[in-house]
């Protein structure tokens, strides 16, 4: 147990950890200003900050597709979604901040080094505006479902106080995203042809952003600590049953050969492979260099506002 030489606004302690899963165990509710566990607070420190870097590199690729958005009403919901994507990172980074262990500047510069990460399906590319379909539709269904269930039950206080919002506007997103394809799925032969394409592309790592299977019994920490509601696979599973059919609802085919109904009625994926999500993971997804590299690149062309600001 790290102990703070003088816990700040008469912050909590504890004697040890069975002291603090205790506390957990009990509904209880962390603050910036406990003397946390060094474990627990690196750990949760990785999750918001995997999170805030997430956000960041999904509203760049909303930026990028604001002037190609067919029209002035589109042009403007994706200004906002940007505006949206954008002040959700620096909401998350500022919480991630207030935990001591990297400072803001510092998870932005290791973010567009390449030496920290962000989920996986920001590594792909936007081919089509069919793609920027598939991703709200897609992509914004499952960080939602993600992040409510870290919501739920957080016992950050300061997460779970700024997910409250982020939860609440990603919703409008995800609702957008079905705007749009509930369009395109009602819309011309090439309309149609053009959003099956882009789902080939994009229903694997919607899929997997949900990650493998959870480690079994009290061996994911996030699990054990309250932070995460619900195991990876139990996610994973809701989002196959709600999509699958909702997909072919709207005429359209899932790019897998695998897929069917079990005895029970459940739609059953093939197996996953697990490879393209590890690469991700180490920066090495189809569109990994060119996004950091364009990140990194807005960072240093900004450099000077910084500065002036210091």
């Amino acid at each position: 147990m790290r102990t703070l030489a003088a816990p700040p606004s008469g912050g909590r302690t504890w004697t040890d950890l069975d002291d603090f899963q205790r506390f957990i165990d009990d509904g209880g509710m962390v603050e910036p200003s406990d003397d946390m566990p060094t474990e627990f607070r690196d750990e949760v420190f990785r999750f918001i900050e995997f999170h805030a870097n997430s956000e960041l590199m999904g509203g760049l690729t909303e930026r990028d597709w604001i002037p190609h958005a067919p029209g002035l009403r589109l042009k403007q919901i994706f200004l906002a979604k940007t505006q949206d994507e954008i002040g959700h990172a620096h909401l998350l980074y500022m919480v991630a901040a207030d935990m001591g262990v990297k400072s803001r500047t510092e998870m932005l510069e290791d973010l567009f080094a390449g030496r920290s990460r962000f989920h996986n399906v920001f590594h792909y590319q936007a081919v089509t505006w069919a793609d920027q379909v598939a991703i709200a539709f897609l992509v914004d269904a499952a960080a939602f479902a993600s992040q409510r269930a870290v919501f739920a039950e957080c016992s950050y206080g300061p997460y779970k106080r700024i997910l409250k919002r982020i939860v609440a506007e990603e919703g409008f997103h995800m609702r957008h995203g079905e705007e749009m394809l509930l369009r395109l799925a009602t819309g011309t032969a090439i309309q149609h042809d053009m959003f099956q394409d882009a789902l080939e592309r994009w229903w694997w790592p919607a899929v997997q952003l949900f990650g493998p299977d959870s480690p079994p019994g009290e061996l994911d920490p996030l699990l054990r600590w309250r932070i995460k509601s619900e195991r990876n696979e139990v996610l994973r599973d809701a989002y196959v049953q709600k999509y699958v059919p909702l997909l072919h609802s709207y005429g359209f085919d899932i790019p897998d050969d695998g897929l069917h109904l079990d005895g029970d009625g459940r739609w059953v994926t093939s197996d996953i492979d697990w490879e393209p999500l590890k690469a991700t993971m180490r920066q090495g997804g189809p569109d990994s260099a060119r996004r950091i590299a364009t990140a990194a690149a807005n960072w240093a062309d900004t450099a000077w506002v910084r500065e002036a600001l210091a």
